[in-house]
């Protein structure tokens, strides 16, 4: 693989809750359909690893040969904070899509020893539609997180949720000096719209973007989504170029 210039870095895709990576593929299309960038998705292993372990996955699987962009889709959102603290050499700037780095929901930290409980194998449809697709949900959309969902075992599911919970990434995330963008998507029901204003206090120069679009953005706005990151990335490359 030859060397790219400044302009051309690569895209590379942490997933959300899921961790299959699977749900990538809408906004990869749009992306290619108005730019040269290309992406690298990582998909995660069906095991309960905690973001520690996590990160250790992701770094090993980072590109060693060329300038990358990280976009840490909603769960991996810490992950992108650890990364920003101690970036890899190739590491230019992070994307945040509907994500955070501590605990979105504080009130429901006290309830992390309850998840053993939860049912995450036998939990209804219409409950996750309207958590993450609502009020953009299609039969499509529905159907492809169906399917990734189905290839998580429950026991992953809840260590992920509980990780998320226990998790708090903003001080490291503040340490950090690389430029930031953040897609915010204004029907989020997940994640509240104060995590955007904590990245703009703790990461200087933060832009954010409001996207008109449920918690799972990029499969729901891909689109607009695309052309945020695009616009980004080019910024990126034209800083670089002046300097």
């Amino acid at each position: 693989m030859t060397t790219p210039t400044h302009a051309s870095p690569l895209l590379v895709l942490l997933p959300g809750m899921d961790g299959t990576a699977s749900l990538f593929h809408h906004f990869d299309a749009a992306l290619r359909k108005q730019t040269a960038i290309a992406t690298l998705a990582i998909a995660y292993p069906a095991a309960p690893l905690d973001y520690a372990a996590l990160e250790a996955y992701v770094r090993e699987r980072l590109p060693q040969d060329r300038t990358f962009v990280v976009l840490a889709e909603s769960f991996s959102g810490p992950l992108g904070a650890a990364l920003r603290a101690d970036p890899p050499p190739g590491m230019r700037a992070l994307v945040l899509c509907c994500s955070f780095v501590r605990n979105p929901r504080p009130m429901l930290a006290p309830l992390r020893h309850l998840l053993g409980l939860v049912p995450f194998g036998a939990m209804p449809g219409f409950a996750l539609r309207q958590a993450l697709l609502a009020p953009h949900s299609t039969p499509q959309l529905q159907a492809e997180l169906a399917a990734a969902l189905a290839q998580v075992p429950p026991s992953v599911l809840r260590q992920r949720l509980r990780a998320v919970l226990e998790n708090d990434a903003s001080r490291s995330f503040a340490r950090g000096s690389l430029p930031v963008l953040y897609l915010r998507a204004r029907h989020d029901r997940l994640v509240p719209p104060a995590n955007a204003m904590q990245i703009l206090r703790q990461a200087a120069g933060a832009q954010v973007i409001d996207i008109a679009a449920p918690h799972m953005l990029l499969q729901a706005a891909p689109e607009a989504a695309a052309v945020a990151v695009a616009a980004f990335i080019t910024g990126l490359s034209a800083a670089q170029a002046l300097n």
